[in-house]
Parts: structure tokens; C-alpha cells; sequence
């Protein structure tokens, strides 16, 4: 059948009625999202042109404001004397000889605080060379039930929260320590320095004695060697301690009472070897002439040990020590070894302390471990009860060390340079049949070295050092940073 064009046209019409499509929405639609487009670019188009000419905010890191001032953070102040409070155990028995060692070591003139800590009263005329002294609380009413130990120790473990319930404003660190503990308080300083006091932080360091580490624990710190405890955690410690403690009533001392409380709060022991609690009889030359590279904090059992310095007291020696510390704190009795290669010598200083001279060359690593001058903790066991390696001393007679003690110890103004003088410790020498220059024909040493305060602000390595040229009857020694590529070898 033949359509006309109006026939078919209808003919489509109602075939698209019919199955409900139709092709002229989807158009319609169209023009309306075009025009849609067209009306808002045009909109958008005429608010730039009318904003154009307003000037052009500036970042807020060019232009602060006084608000961004006042968000600005500030470093905080660093760590000094004044924010550390310091809580000292002592005995009235032994107060009469003890208050001697903390003489040597507290600063009234540089706002130190701290209280010492008394079981009973003592007869003393008022000192001002000294802390103030309080009783410590009745601590009758808390069970102890170790027959081996003495219930003080409830009573020095309390010292901590005493001492925070005194009020003491503008505190960042709790220190304890025993009454024959000695502090070499700057280096206290640049360790705390290292941590956070807004943090929970119990810093302090191990026994010498691998036994004692077995009987109570590697995980704390051994109390007359010392240890800090940050603010925030002594407050926590507080508010918990003497429900802590009556949960310990088996615990032999009050270090590990301490210990004890800090494993329920969940804080480790922060280790810095420069803590010493010296569980040891005997010399401690051998460890002082071979201190690991860290700032010497503290010193321990003073009563137990030997002076350090041959031939005075005990006092007397410490006193000597206090000479170089002066000077250099941080570069007190660290470790430097070097070698005299036109009379294969082997050279080891210990600023401030002590020298020693070995015939023959000793490598590094066996020099700045400890020779075995002292005994163990337990006198029945040997070099393998130590927390640490040891060496033996020199069998071969030949090896064993010409030891030079420091004498004296000034500051040159014009060059800055300290000059310490260490003179030979006048003991007999077994005789020697190496070929070799006598070590034997020096009286003295002369060490030369700048005050570094700044040394344990970069990464720990020991200083080198080297021997100088002297036509006199000394050796001559210069000590300070390593240079460029400098080691400790024989040239």
C-alpha cells in the first residue's frame, strides 16, 4: 500500500503514542541543561570581574596576625639544677660521717633543693652547706617479712611520694640517693635533659654485679647508684605507692619496692650506664680508668671501696676529683687511647683521674675494657658473676701498667685550655727484658685539653689522643675531638 506523506507521519505518530515513547523530551531536556550551564558561567564570570580589583589576601606565614603570634609554639626552657628535687637517704647512725660525701657535691648557691631523709632526729647545729633534714613518716603500720633485709626499706622507698606531697613548685625530676652517694650534678643535668619530663621516665642504671641483677632484677634501678623519676610519673606514683607497697611485703630493700610499683604502672627502666651503684669491694681503678663513653652521673659505696686516689681518705680523694669537674664536667674521667710509636707505648687517659703507659701496643677494644683491680659483690665467685666484660691484669711482667695519678689541674685563660698534671704512682715494677724504652724513667705526664660542655650533645664516641713531642723527662699528651678520619691506630 502506497502512503502519503501526511498518512505516514501519522502512522508513526500513533505507533510512538501507543508504546509511550517520545523523542522530543530527551531534546527539551538538553536545552534546559545547556541553558542551565550557560546562566551560572555567566554568573560566575561577572562576580571575578567585579572582585578583580581587590587586593590579594596573603598567607598567614606572610602577614601573621595576632592571633597566629600568640599560637606560635616555644621551645621550652631546658632542664637546669633548679627544676630537679633531690631526696637523700640517710641514717642517723651513720649521719655524722656520711654528711661529708654530700657536702662535696651539693650547691646551695645554685639553687639546688632537695631534703635529706632521717629515721630518727640528730644532733647537728644548723648548715647550710647541707639540705634541710626531715623525719621520714611512721611506716609501723606496713608489713615486712624478708628475714634477710631491714624494714628502713619500706621507709626509703616512701621518700619519693614525701617528697612530691611537700608541694614543691616549678619541678621537673624526683632524684634519690643514698647519704654516701656522690652526684657529679651538671652531667645529672645533660642526661635528664635527653628525656621529656611531661613523660613517665624512671632512669637510673643496673648493679655491676650479675648475681644481684638475678636476685632482684635487670629492670631496676639500684637506689644508691641513684635514679630520676619525671614529675608526672612521681605524682602517679604517689596517689598508688602505699597500696603498692603493702602488696611487697617479701621484697628485701626499697629499690626494688620501687621496681615493683613501676611494673604495675607499666613504665620500664630507661638505662644510663653512668649511674654507679658500684657492688663491688676493692680498687675501683679498673673501672674508673676504663669508664664506658657516657657522662659519669654518680658514685656509690664510697664506704666500701678504696679512696680513689692512693694514699688520702676517702674524702680527700673525692675532693681531688672535684678539681677537674670544674673544668670540664663532661669530659670527666672519659676515656681516650692513643699510642707512642717511637717507643711502642701504649697510651690510656682518663681525664681527671688517671693515666696509665703499657709497654707494647694493646688494641682498643682490649684497653677500654676494665681491668680487674676489684672483687665481685659475692667474694666467692669469680670474673663471671659480672654484668660486664672484664680483662685480667697483665700476668707478663712486661704488661703490666705504669699508673700516673692527676696532682693538680688549672685553666688557661689566654688559650682556653685546661693543663692537668699526673705524676707516677711510686709502686715497684717487676723487671722487664723487652727491648724496648723503660717507662719507668717518667715522672710525670702533662695532658692538654679544651673544655668541650657541648660533648654529649652529638653522638657518643670517644676523644682522641695525642702524644706530643717533649725533650724533658714527661710525656705529653693532647686530648679533644677526633679530626677528619682520625682513629685510634699506630702511625
Amino acid at each position: 500500500m502506497k502512503l502519503t506523506k501526511k498518512g505516514s507521519e501519522k502512522i508513526i505518530w500513533d505507533s510512538m503514542r501507543s508504546n509511550r515513547v517520545n523523542f522530543g523530551y530527551p531534546k527539551l531536556t538538553l536545552y534546559l541543561i545547556v541553558f542551565f550551564v550557560s546562566a551560572t558561567y555567566l554568573i560566575y564570570t561577572l562576580k571575578l570581574l567585579n572582585t578583580s580589583n581587590l587586593p590579594c589576601p596573603e598567607p598567614d606565614f606572610l602577614l601573621p596576625t595576632r592571633n597566629s603570634l600568640q599560637n606560635l609554639t616555644i621551645p621550652p626552657e631546658k632542664t637546669e639544677i633548679h627544676h630537679i628535687v633531690f631526696g637523700i637517704a640517710a641514717s642517723a647512725k651513720l649521719w655524722e660521717k656520711r654528711k661529708n660525701y654530700i657536702k662535696l657535691w651539693w650547691k646551695k648557691e645554685a639553687q639546688m633543693r632537695g631534703i635529706i631523709w632521717l629515721d630518727n632526729p640528730v644532733k647537728t647545729l644548723p648548715d647550710d652547706t647541707l639540705p634541710p633534714l626531715k623525719i621520714s613518716g611512721n611506716t609501723s603500720g606496713f608489713a615486712y617479712r624478708n628475714k634477710q633485709g631491714h624494714r628502713s626499706a619500706i621507709r626509703i622507698s616512701r621518700i619519693v611520694s614525701e617528697t612530691v606531697r611537700l608541694g614543691m613548685e616549678n619541678v621537673r625530676w624526683f632524684v634519690m640517693g643514698d647519704d654516701d652517694t656522690v652526684f657529679i650534678v651538671e652531667n645529672l643535668v645533660r642526661v635528664l635533659n635527653k628525656y621529656d619530663y611531661n613523660q613517665f621516665y624512671y632512669i637510673g642504671s643496673s648493679s655491676e654485679s650479675h648475681l644481684q641483677n638475678i636476685f632482684f632484677s635487670y629492670g631496676m634501678a639500684y637506689g644508691g647508684g641513684g635514679f630520676a623519676i619525671s614529675y608526672g610519673l612521681a605524682e602517679a606514683l604517689e596517689r598508688m605507692q602505699d597500696r603498692c607497697v603493702g602488696r611487697y611485703p617479701g621484697l628485701y630493700g626499697s629499690d626494688d619496692r620501687i621496681q615493683a610499683c613501676m611494673a604495675e604502672l607499666g613504665v620500664p627502666l630507661t638505662k644510663e650506664a653512668g649511674f654507679h651503684q658500684y657492688d663491688v669491694y676493692g680498687n675501683l681503678f679498673g673501672l674508673l680508668a676504663a669508664h664506658p663513653i657516657t657522662p659519669l652521673v654518680s658514685l656509690h659505696h664510697l664506704d666500701v671501696v678504696e679512696p680513689i686516689f692512693p694514699e688520702v681518705t676517702r674524702v680527700e680523694a673525692l675532693k681531688r676529683l672535684m678539681l677537674p669537674m670544674k673544668l670540664d664536667s663532661a669530659g670527666l674521667i672519659q676515656q681516650s687511647i692513643c699510642y707512642d710509636s717511637s717507643k711502642s707505648w701504649t697510651v690510656s687517659v682518663s681525664w681527671g683521674f688517671a693515666i696509665q703507659v703499657f709497654r707494647g701496643i694493646l688494641s682498643p677494644r682490649e684497653v677500654e675494657m676494665p681491668s680487674r683491680t676489684f672483687l665481685n659483690w659475692y667474694r666467692r665467685e669469680d670474673y663471671k658473676a659480672y654484668a660486664f666484660n672484664t680483662r685480667p691484669v697483665a700476668r707478663n711482667p712486661c704488661q703490666k701498667p705504669f699508673v700516673f695519678y692527676m696532682t693538680r689541674v688549672r685553666l688557661n685563660s689566654t688559650t682556653n685550655m685546661t693543663v692537668s698534671q699526673y705524676a707516677r704512682h711510686p709502686v715497684p715494677h717487676p723487671a722487664c727484658k723487652w727491648n724496648m724504652v723503660d717507662p719507668s724513667n717518667l715522672d710525670k705526664v702533662l695532658v692538654y685539653k679544651r673544655p668541650d660542655p657541648q660533648l654529649w650533645d652529638r653522638s657518643p664516641r670517644r676523644n682522641c689522643c695525642r702524644v706530643l713531642d717533649s725533650k724533658r723527662k714527661r710525656l705529653v699528651v693532647d686530648v679533644g675531638l677526633c679530626g677528619e678520619g682520625e682513629i685510634s691506630e699506630v702511625q
